[in-house]
């Protein structure tokens, strides 16, 4: 692994805690689901990014591209859940 690649790893794993912060401490339901979503949205790219230190980018933009229409899918349903719910803050 290049040592590129690997500064891009570890800078996406340094941006997904940061988001992981946003999620422990919200302080709202939506903020949450808006840094589970960031969180996702870096998965996919180190997904990307692994699949190119291993040479095979085909095989991981295919598993990324399915990894993010399940983050959609699950957002949308939250999104969901919360309107129905009415309730914006815990």
């Amino acid at each position: 692994m290049s040592g590129f690649l690997f500064f891009v790893l570890v800078a996406l794993t340094a941006m997904m805690l940061v988001y992981l912060y946003r999620v422990v401490r919200g302080p709202t339901a939506f903020d949450r689901v808006l840094g589970l979503n960031g969180i996702s949205t870096k998965a996919i790219i180190l997904i990307v990014v692994i699949g190119a230190a291993f040479g095979r980018v085909d095989m991981f933009v295919d598993i990324s591209t399915g990894y993010a229409i399940l983050n959609l899918v699950g957002a949308l349903a939250i999104a969901k859940f919360l309107e129905e719910r009415g309730e914006e803050e815990e």
